[in-house]
């Protein structure tokens, strides 16, 4: 009973209290200034927030076809992007994004011949490039602007901040270093774990900060010049309150992503946050959601056909 019903239960508390948390925090804001907010957001601003999001969802698809040469497997372009579309568009939306992710790719990939066990190392390969890239861009970020740290940690000094970006910005060379030296695979059971290629790491160098940086895009572009910190800020707040919107489980991170974010952000107008938000839940989660439901209808209709 727990374990079916444990991490929806999780979810639903987080929820429940970031939302309280949350009302705390905006009681005072009215709808007539969040509708100011979102009718000052230029329309360049708007068409930036919109390719952010495309140039985010290409580079999702990036972790699948980088997981596919991971295992060798070929599959169609095109395939790989509907499938990589439609797992993180359902998955952000539905919380539990590894368990729900890995029924979509199930689904998908198997009917290309994958194995349940390359599955199982295609969804561990996506997760570990999206947890690089995150781990990546926050010792970057904390290197440029170790301000970061104290907007979480009251007191934190920046040379502390930047001996945290150090240390993190170490332990990526240390990835690198292990593939640079070919170390032994990991062996669970009938699971064999290859250490990639430095080819491999080299380009999860690259796509999974791309993601990253271009969802954060979508909240930037959004906010206002007026009390903006920059986009390294931006970002670090970005990395810090969807990595929590994740881990809790909670569907579409709902509450927890504007929490980390109104309390990241004090310089700034909280109708103005919340408008920026709400522009990045509808341009990376509820748009996307929309059209993952047709894919996953238009599969299942031509799945159905080829066994009738």
């Amino acid at each position: 009973m727990l374990r079916k019903y444990g991490w929806s239960a999780l979810g639903l508390v987080v929820v429940v209290v970031s939302v309280w948390l949350l009302y705390k925090e905006l009681r005072g804001l009215s709808l007539d200034e969040l509708g100011e907010s979102f009718a000052a957001i230029p329309v360049s601003h708007w068409c930036l927030a919109v390719v952010c999001s495309i140039a985010a969802y290409g580079a999702l698809a990036g972790y699948d076809a980088l997981a596919l040469a991971y295992l060798r497997r070929r599959v169609n372009w095109c395939f790989i992007t509907l499938t990589s579309f439609t797992t993180y568009a359902l998955s952000h939306n539905l919380g539990a994004s590894v368990v729900s992710g890995s029924v979509i790719r199930y689904r998908a990939y198997s009917s290309k011949g994958l194995s349940a066990i390359e599955i199982g190392q295609l969804v561990a390969f996506c997760s570990f490039t999206f947890a690089f890239g995150t781990v990546l861009l926050s010792g970057v970020t904390l290197l440029i602007e170790p301000s970061l740290g104290e907007r979480f940690i009251p007191g934190l000094s920046s040379e502390a901040a930047r001996a945290v970006g150090v240390f993190i910005l170490l332990l990526v060379a240390a990835y690198v270093y292990g593939s640079w030296k070919n170390f032994r695979p990991l062996c669970i059971g009938p699971m064999k774990i290859e250490y990639p290629g430095l080819r491999t790491v080299a380009l999860q160098l690259i796509i999974g900060p791309i993601e990253l940086v271009a969802a954060a895009g979508i909240i930037y572009f959004a906010l206002p010049s007026a009390g903006n910190p920059g986009f390294f800020t931006v970002l670090g707040i970005f990395l810090m309150s969807f990595s929590a919107a994740l881990l809790s489980t909670a569907p579409g991170g709902l509450g927890v992503l504007e929490l980390v974010f109104v309390n990241g952000l004090p310089e700034m107008d909280k109708s103005d946050v919340l408008a920026a938000l709400i522009v990045f839940r509808v341009l990376y989660l509820l748009i996307p959601f929309a059209l993952s439901l047709i894919f996953v209808l238009m599969f299942e209709k031509r799945a159905w056909r080829k066994t009738a």
